[in-house]
């Protein structure tokens, strides 16, 4: 079992950066692939970002997702934000992507209660 909790959410202008956190518990933290999504008001969760057991990540231009197994932590690092960013972000964990970056909210079987980003224009 692992419990995912997410911080760093906020209120921010127009082309300001945030970087959110999400602690994971449990000693296997660094065998998990992790991810992150986002769902704004009226939408479907969508995918954001992922990184695998090894670190390996997927690009999405102004977003960067990082990890520190040391710290039992994943990071996504939120630059140049737009008001169309405006959503609850949710960080997640699968241990079954096999060292694969899963994109699919199916693929994943944890997932934290999400922190607001609120870009203000």
């Amino acid at each position: 079992q692992v419990q995912l909790v997410e911080s760093g959410g906020g209120l921010v202008q127009a082309g300001g950066s945030l970087r959110l956190s999400c602690a994971a518990s449990g000693r296997t933290f660094s065998s998990y692939a992790m991810g992150w999504f986002r769902q704004a008001p009226g939408k479907e969760r969508e995918f954001v970002a992922a990184i695998s057991w090894s670190g390996s990540n997927t690009m999405k231009g102004r977003f960067t997702i990082s990890r520190d197994n040391a710290k039992n932590t994943v990071y996504l690092q939120m630059n140049s934000l737009k008001p169309e960013d405006t959503a609850v972000y949710y960080c997640a964990a699968t241990m079954k992507a096999d060292g694969r970056t899963p994109r699919r909210l199916y693929e994943y079987d944890y997932w934290g209660q999400g922190t607001q980003v609120t870009v203000s224009s």
